[in-house]
């Protein structure tokens, strides 16, 4: 591949990510090219609709790496796959963009590393916040509340019908405070910039529909060097209250921050993939007070008027992706920090199942 050819690139998962990915590689024609649509149902046969195209259709990713021959690999699988997929493409010379989680244990996210880094080439994951305006500024802000931090975040999601199944899909592979809470992590350690010391976490299983040995409802409390503390929350199911599903506080001695959305706390907009990177405004109160202990600061509003759909977020990520392959960007943080969230959200999986706190 010359350094201005098109990026001939495979999809394999058509979900609602691939789906997503593959609409933004679709828009992107000028740097990729879509070479193999790969799924074991019809949503493969869907997405190709969706485009408008006729891409080539596989129901095996053995297969289609043989036959497309592709420069790089789009993987938005079930997690139990992400090492698997991502080390066969490794080994056929692809680039690759994973999905988030990067695996299912800190042994194979480490060993997907180690493979990137032997073949010389590109794994960028996808952490869709680290793309979104608003969350920048968020981290930002709170990077200014002084120390220690409290972080509070959750990411419930009443889901039903179609989600339903792909939520219950998921937890035969990992947890929600798993699956989701390497984004929060990921944020909460961009903001204290400290190394986490401690976890605990607790569940329930809240349906028969799941295995006796996961749960669709859980929480975690993490402890940073620095004091700082962090609690997250994630719960799946039709069961799951809609009433405090949307939280993204963060509290510092210098007063707090955050993000407040109407639209993503609407009746019914729970399960949407594009409600949960709605943000529309940052909330940022001051602490300091005067003689009479009254605020010298009225609080203060950040707008996001335009803020960038899940489309253009999934563009962002891969016009990232296309900078690390033409400009051979540095992803070392970027993988370490991966590496790093995964292993504390399997951390606090063993807290739940084992009942005890667990130290980093």
């Amino acid at each position: 591949m010359m350094k201005n050819d098109r990026i001939r690139i495979l999809i394999v998962g058509c979900g609602n990510m691939g789906a997503s990915h593959a609409m933004a590689y679709d828009q992107l024609k000028n740097d990729f090219e879509i070479c193999g649509l790969v799924a074991r149902g019809d949503s493969k046969h869907e997405l190709n609709k969706q485009l408008k195209a006729n891409y080539p259709v596989f129901d095996s990713y053995k297969v289609a790496l043989k036959e497309s021959k592709p420069d790089a690999v789009c993987i938005s699988t079930y997690p139990d796959t992400h090492q698997e997929y991502a080390l066969a493409a490794f080994d056929a010379g692809c680039e690759v963009f994973l999905e988030k989680p990067i695996a299912t244990t800190v042994q194979g996210a480490k060993a997907l590393v180690e493979a990137a880094n032997k073949s010389g080439k590109k794994l960028v994951i996808g952490y869709i916040l680290r793309q979104h305006p608003c969350w920048q500024k968020f981290i930002d802000v709170a990077q200014g509340l002084g120390k220690p931090l409290v972080m509070r975040m959750n990411l419930n999601q009443q889901s039903h019908g179609y989600m339903w199944d792909v939520h219950k899909n998921l937890m035969k592979s990992l947890s929600p405070i798993v699956d989701c809470g390497v984004h929060y992590i990921d944020v909460m350690c961009q903001m204290v910039r400290s190394k986490p010391k401690q976890v605990s976490a607790i569940g329930a299983r809240l349906t028969d529909e799941i295995s006796p040995d996961n749960y669709n409802y859980g929480q975690l409390q993490i402890t940073f060097e620095d004091g700082s503390i962090g609690w997250y929350e994630a719960g799946w199911g039709p069961m799951i209250s809609e009433t405090a599903h949307f939280i993204k506080d963060v509290i510092g001695p210098k007063g707090s921050v955050s993000i407040v959305s109407a639209s993503a706390t609407e009746q019914g907009a729970t399960d949407s993939v594009d409600r949960h990177t709605k943000t529309e405004s940052l909330k940022i109160h001051h602490a300091e007070v005067d003689a009479s202990n009254e605020f010298t600061q009225e609080d203060q509003w950040i707008h996001f008027k335009d803020e960038p759909d899940h489309l253009e977020l999934c563009m962002r990520e891969q016009l990232y992706f296309l900078d690390a392959i033409r400009n051979d960007v540095d992803l070392s943080d970027h993988l370490q920090d991966a590496v790093s969230s995964l292993e504390v959200v399997l951390a606090c999986d063993e807290s739940v199942k084992s009942g005890k706190t667990v130290y980093l």
